[in-house]
């Protein structure tokens, strides 16, 4: 237990970079737009060199030398030098793993997919365990509400003692750990915006498209506003996935009042993404979906006994 601890702790510890910004403003459109100013390499097309070598002074703010960045195509796990425990432990390798793999395919997009898929399939053994506590603590969730039931309004020393026994009695006849679920979580929670930094640091991520259709670093709302509605499908997808998601969570409790507080709060979080993804780069986005999706699919075969 005590290295499940130091290891959520350390996990922690090292969230601690971040993106860093700076703003463009186009006096003739009135329009402001937003560029990552700790890039890790330099952009590909006319148009975005333009607009950082314009603006180098806001990269230097930030540490960055632009004359002395690598092509992204170039780029190293140690390009830059050390940067951090967290920039050069998580995020500089993720880095160069998306690029290699983008080489690799000829696609950014698919670069995307196939590592976001990679990561998951990395923290599959992890993630079985939780979703099986979780259909654990389904099967076991009558007998934890006969003894909530048994102990209500008992709040002797001697009767709390009793039911966190029997409690525990119950725990290990179905085989649950509570702490597996949320160790899962807490280390999924670093990779995950491990792997955004990454691509928001790579200028790549930004200027290319996918299928020929979508532009990487368009958000559907822009995309829309240009009469590209293909953007629509990326909504729709992004509402499936996330969904589906929570309405599998939904179905792991047995307790009809945890059911009812889930659902709201489902209900709430897919309309709250709902209107985020009009927000939400492309590139995001097909993280976004592939993530949820294995985890639907996931969680699927383990109920079925499969795995």
């Amino acid at each position: 237990m005590k290295k499940k601890i130091a290891l959520v702790a350390m996990c922690i510890f090292l969230l601690t970079g971040c993106t860093k910004n700076f703003t463009v403003t186009n006096e003739e459109e009135q329009t402001q737009k937003t560029y990552v100013s700790n890039i890790l390499c330099k952009p590909e097309s006319k148009e975005m060199l333009e607009v950082y070598e314009n603006n180098t002074e806001s990269l230097k703010e930030v540490g960055v030398d632009f004359n002395k960045l690598p092509q992204c195509k170039n780029f190293k796990v140690n390009s830059g030098g050390y940067e951090g425990l967290w920039t050069s432990l998580f995020v500089k390798p993720l880095s160069w793993v998306l690029i290699k793999v983008a080489n690799i395919v000829k696609s950014h997009g698919f670069a995307i997919i196939i590592v976001g898929f990679l990561l998951r399939a990395l923290l599959l053994p992890m993630s079985i365990k939780s979703s099986k506590m979780s259909e654990n603590m389904n099967k076991a969730q009558r007998d934890l509400n006969r003894i909530e039931t048994k102990y209500r309004g008992r709040d002797d020393q001697d009767s709390m003692m009793a039911k966190s026994q029997e409690m525990m009695m119950i725990y290990k006849k179905y085989n649950i750990n509570p702490m597996s679920s949320c160790l899962f979580s807490f280390i999924q929670l670093p990779l995950f915006f491990a792997f955004l930094e990454a691509v928001y640091r790579v200028p790549a991520f930004f200027e290319n498209s996918f299928l020929g259709v979508f532009n990487l670093g368009v958000t559907p709302l822009e995309g829309l506003r240009v009469g590209n509605y293909w953007y629509l499908i990326l909504i729709v997808l992004i509402l499936g996935a996330t969904y589906f998601s929570f309405k599998n969570m939904n179905s792991t409790s047995g307790d009809i009042a945890q059911q009812q507080q889930m659902k709201m709060m489902s209900t709430f979080m897919v309309v709250f993404i709902g209107i985020a993804s009009f927000s939400l780069q492309t590139s995001i986005a097909l993280y976004w979906i592939v993530s949820n999706g294995f985890t639907i699919v996931q969680n699927l075969i383990v109920k079925k006994g499969k795995m």
